[in-house]
């Protein structure tokens, strides 16, 4: 599978404006994403811009930029309207979509999202990792995935997605991280979807995907990048990056 890695970035943000060029040490968070993009190795990474500012500072740092309609109701819209641009012919099989508020996100997971894409049945993949906090159990901030996972098994089926603790009953509970991987055909018939009754209810657009029968799954990881959207975590992110 050949894949191209796509980060989507907006300044409009309620909780933290201008959030993609925000500074953490060196350099705007967005930079920071596309570098950890481009270390995983995992195909190449453009970054879909919604504003022209985000576009330049990718610019500046070496990266590939491409303008994105500011308009477009999504990251995930906005990440199909970047690879039309960059690979029209379709060359690239899988778009990954790396959300761009997640600056200590660790290059592995990139690779780690395409996994489940080996099984031919999977349209979309992502990652999850265990909780082990005790306060993520409870909190609407963390996203559950309901993941059918066999014992000593990495891959398994997403079945479904919460902001409240699912399943029931003994067992782990997993974190999802927001990072998807998308079968070319998958993201082009996925943008053409309206929003669902439990996307519109959860506020979690990959249960789109579940309500139109795509089938996802899940690659277990060992670790949870933080992502930014209030300025605390803008501080939490910079004190673990060493920009403290």
């Amino acid at each position: 599978m050949s894949a191209l890695i796509v980060i989507p970035a907006r300044l409009a943000a309620t909780r933290l404006p201008n959030k993609p060029l925000a500074m953490i040490g060196d350099a705007p968070m967005i930079v920071h994403v596309w570098r950890r993009a481009v270390k995983a190795g995992a195909g190449p990474v453009i970054v879909a811009c919604g504003d022209k500012e985000i576009a330049e500072v990718i610019t500046a740092a070496g990266g590939t930029a491409i303008l994105t309609d500011p308009a477009l109701p999504s990251g995930s819209d906005r990440v199909h309207a970047a690879a039309e641009t960059y690979d029209p012919a379709g060359k690239f099989d899988v778009v990954v979509n790396v959300q761009g508020d997640l600056p200590t996100l660790e290059p592995d997971l990139v690779a780690a999202s395409v996994t489940p894409l080996a099984n031919p049945a999977i349209d979309i993949a992502t990652v999850v990792a265990r909780i082990t906090l005790q306060e993520e159990l409870n909190d609407p901030a963390v996203v559950k995935a309901a993941l059918s996972l066999e014992p000593g098994a990495k891959i398994g089926p997403a079945l479904y997605f919460s902001r409240n603790l699912i399943p029931s009953g003994p067992g782990d509970h997993y974190h999802h991280i927001g990072i998807y991987a998308f079968r070319r055909a998958a993201l082009r018939r996925f943008v053409t979807l309206k929003p669902t009754v439990l996307e519109v209810r959860e506020r979690l657009e990959q249960l789109r995907a579940i309500e139109n029968g795509m089938r996802m799954a899940a690659a277990l990881v060992d670790t949870i990048p933080l992502g930014v959207d209030t300025p605390s975590d803008l501080e939490r992110a910079r004190r673990l990056l060493g920009f403290a």
